[in-house]
């Protein structure tokens, strides 16, 4: 609903828009591709996917009709090589790319690629796929990775307004973004090492694992920031991770 909705989190992802360069393209690693491999769409018209239930009907009504980039796609395709990426022509814009994106560049004019997460991979090869698609960062492509660092449904007060975050939820975001700012990755790609607070945190990886991208892009004593905070129905982390 964060799509159609004016609060403290559109309104800082619509702050980081206007406080970047703008890129050329955009790169876009979704939480909700989460596919047996590897691929990134390479359409030039990608559709708009309304990939949810049980929503108001405006909230299926969204068009982010961004172009794609099928040239970027084949450049993701060679920098992953010798790694099969396929060239997909049937996915499109999920909505964990273009929810936040009809903030962060409302007018849909930048184009746009997804690069799926390959749920048979463990996190480091997730980690390396992002050092190896650090070219783009000097070629004008903003890489943008959506997920929840703290990500549980199964706990997320529904209907509850106000709530506030479990304990342990705010003990582990606090945590990540301490091994962040110290710059100790080794730590947070194994995740599960992390005890308790991780497991409640980060009950499955598909959320999570957007975060390793970003840190992968990330270059050695680089800074990070935290643009957007934030932890909705007592178990859904906001925070937004900046680098650079």
């Amino acid at each position: 609903m964060n799509a159609l909705l004016k609060n403290s989190y559109s309104e800082g992802w619509a702050a980081i828009g206007c406080s970047i360069p703008r890129p050329r393209a955009i790169l876009a690693l979704s939480a909700h591709w989460y596919i047996p491999g590897c691929a990134v769409t390479a359409m030039s018209v990608p559709p708009t996917i309304h990939d949810f239930g049980g929503f108001p009907k405006e909230l299926y009504a969204v068009d982010y009709p961004a172009p794609g980039n099928p040239d970027l796609a084949r450049r993701i395709k060679r920098l992953l090589s010798p790694r099969l990426v396929k060239l997909d022509e049937h996915w499109g814009l999920d909505h964990g790319t273009w929810s936040v994106l009809a903030h962060v560049f409302p007018n849909a004019e930048i184009p746009v690629v997804q690069l799926s997460i390959d749920e048979t991979q463990p996190p480091q090869f997730h980690y390396e796929l992002g050092k190896l698609l650090t070219p783009l960062r000097e070629e004008g492509v903003l890489v943008m990775g959506s997920g929840n660092i703290v990500h549980n449904l199964q706990t997320y007060a529904w209907g509850s307004h106000g709530v506030k975050p479990f304990h342990w939820a705010v003990r582990f975001e606090k945590h990540a973004r301490e091994l962040m700012l110290s710059g100790e990755d080794v730590e947070l790609i194994a995740y599960e090492k992390l005890g308790q607070d991780a497991m409640l945190s980060i009950p499955t990886p598909d959320h999570y694992l957007p975060l390793l991208y970003v840190l992968g892009l990330r270059r050695k004593h680089e800074a990070v920031s935290f643009p957007v905070e934030g932890v909705d129905g007592g178990s859904v982390s906001m925070l937004a991770v900046q680098v650079g």
